[in-house]
């Protein structure tokens, strides 16, 4: 779910406050449509708020991921 391109998304995003996805887009230098797909996917995921003028917002002052990966 947490993508390369996802994680930098939230990256620009964190901190910034409510931006249009316009906005994100610039900042991250992708293509609209690729970015309006990620952000679909991190709504969904509960990651991202949509503000009540439609704006994505990044919640959260930081992010601790753990995880531990091995082969099967």
């Amino acid at each position: 779910m947490l993508t390369e391109k996802r994680w930098e998304l939230l990256k620009v995003l964190c901190g910034a406050g409510p931006v249009s996805i316009r906005e994100a887009t610039r900042r991250v230098g992708r293509d609209i449509k690729a970015v309006r797909g990620d952000i679909t996917a991190l709504l969904n995921a509960g990651v991202l708020e949509r503000t009540e003028d439609c704006r994505i917002v990044f919640p959260f002052e930081a992010v601790k991921v753990e995880f531990l990966l091995q082969a099967a």
